[in-house]
C-alpha cells in the first residue's frame, strides 16, 4: 500500500468542500453562476485526485 502524498488529502478536502458547496447553492440559494463554478471546480479536482492515485498506484 502506498501512502498518499499531503496535495491527495488536500484535493480529497477540496472536493468535499466543493461538494456541499455546490449542494447548498443547488438547494438553498438562486446563485446559478456560482452553483456552476463550484460543480466545474470539483469535477476539476476530482480529476486530479483520480489522476494522482493512478499514477501513485501504477494503475
Amino acid at each position: 500500500m502506498v501512502t498518499m502524498p499531503p496535495m491527495w488529502y488536500g484535493l480529497l478536502a477540496l472536493v468535499s468542500i466543493l461538494g456541499v458547496c455546490t449542494w447548498w447553492l443547488h438547494n438553498f440559494s438562486d446563485r446559478e453562476e456560482l452553483k456552476r463554478i463550484a460543480g466545474i471546480s470539483g469535477a476539476i479536482s476530482m480529476l486530479g485526485l483520480v489522476w494522482i492515485t493512478w499514477n501513485l498506484e501504477g494503475l
